[in-house]
């Protein structure tokens, strides 16, 4: 159990460092993404170090018993420092590289003290799961594990609590991001607390080995999958904000560019779909579409019947944007029809100016429905009258 949620957690992580690393290479002198990329980094090499097979790996290629959990501790500890250099950035203000420069100095102290305290210490079994509680009474081993886990500790408490302090003053996917942030750090802490109170239980020969080979990884796991997410959902969020809207004007284009199917297969005025594109490129591929052929339909675009049932519609609803796209609609629809009947007049030079993108969307939803009683009266109007 443990080895799987090891990997899956280092899995998790190193995806959301891969999702960040373009951003990285094209900002590499950016100290905020430099900061998140760190946390992501680091955060998936803990879980990697503390994997048992990797931990037998780490002993047989140093030589040394239990050399992987010094390596792991100290990876901890530098986890620990890129979360709180995070937060740091996050918060901003004038003292950034200060506050960033005592968090680094601190945490190098703790990782030095960590080397030494391993290399004073004697751990000659190797332990690949219960190092923490197997060692928790050997001179100086003792005082290294205290050490990693204070350092885990306190930065897993300021990371919550300052990410569930700030998400009460922000909004949108930052507020959620932190929210997550925050809830990961809790989890974080609930790995050191768990292994802090089984280490003080066998001080008083009490065996609660059960919080440090069941607890402890499952909060680490659950606290590395929050964390990953809650770095990535500000992240993310405006780019999703975004694929949303493209994917809901691409579905809202549809009428329209059925209204001039016959046109765009007869004429040959429409690329090949893309396939495996993200909604943008959808969206893009359906916009040009629809340009080619009513750049086409040109010459059969009617100006007066525009102008009067957009008179009409603007008479009936007072509304100047649902009147020219229902005027729009109206003209579209008709030279269509005189496409495929009528060989295209001489242009005489003028030409309705085509909709932006916000209006084709609108036109597209009254092409949805059934033509408004405006349209039908234009049409009506337009229409020759015979003599008795």
């Amino acid at each position: 159990m443990s080895t799987a949620v090891n990997y899956a957690s280092c899995a998790a992580l190193w995806l959301g460092l891969a999702v960040k690393a373009p951003d990285l290479i094209r900002h590499r002198h950016d100290p905020y993404l430099r900061t998140i990329c760190a946390v992501l980094g680091l955060a998936g090499l803990c879980f990697f170090l503390g994997a048992p097979p990797t931990v037998g790996a780490v002993n047989r290629l140093g030589g040394v018993p239990n050399l992987a959990a010094p390596l792991t501790y100290a990876s901890i500890t530098a986890y620990s420092a890129a979360s709180q250099v995070l937060i740091v950035h996050w918060r901003g203000g004038p003292a950034v590289r200060r506050v960033v420069r005592r968090w680094l100095l601190a945490y190098t102290g703790v990782v030095v003290g960590i080397a030494a305290a391993f290399a004073l210490g004697e751990a000659p079994a190797e332990r690949r799961t219960d190092f923490d509680l197997h060692y928790a009474t050997t001179p100086y081993v003792a005082e290294m594990i205290l050490l990693y886990l204070a350092g885990h500790l306190t930065a897993a408490a300021v990371t919550a609590g300052s990410a569930l302090r700030w998400a009460r003053q922000v909004r949108g996917p930052l507020r959620t991001g932190l929210t997550v942030l925050g809830a990961g750090g809790l989890c974080s802490a609930g790995y050191s607390v768990a292994k802090l109170v089984a280490v003080a239980a066998r001080w008083t020969g009490r065996d609660w080995s059960a919080l440090v080979t069941g607890v402890a990884p499952a909060a680490a796991g659950l606290g590395a999958l929050l964390t990953v997410t809650g770095v990535l959902i500000p992240l993310l969020g405006p780019r999703l904000t975004q694929w949303r809207r493209a994917r809901r004007a691409y579905v809202r284009l549809a009428p329209l560019e059925r209204a001039l199917e016959e046109v765009l297969t007869r004429r040959a005025l429409r690329l090949p779909p893309p396939r495996f594109a993200s909604p943008a490129t959808r969206l893009m591929w359906r916009q040009t579409s629809i340009h080619n052929a009513l750049g086409h339909l040109a010459t059969h675009l009617d100006g007066a019947l525009y102008d009067r049932t957009r008179r009409a519609a603007l008479h009936e609803t007072g509304d100047p944007d649902r009147a020219e796209a229902l005027a729009w609609a109206t003209v579209v629809a008709q030279a269509a029809d005189r496409d495929a009947s009528e060989p295209a007049p001489a242009w005489d030079g003028t030409a309705l100016p085509v909709p932006g993108p916000d209006a084709l969307v609108r036109v597209a939803d009254v092409l949805a429905g059934p033509l408004p009683r405006a349209a039908v009266r234009a049409h009506e109007a337009a229409a020759p009258t015979g003599t008795a």
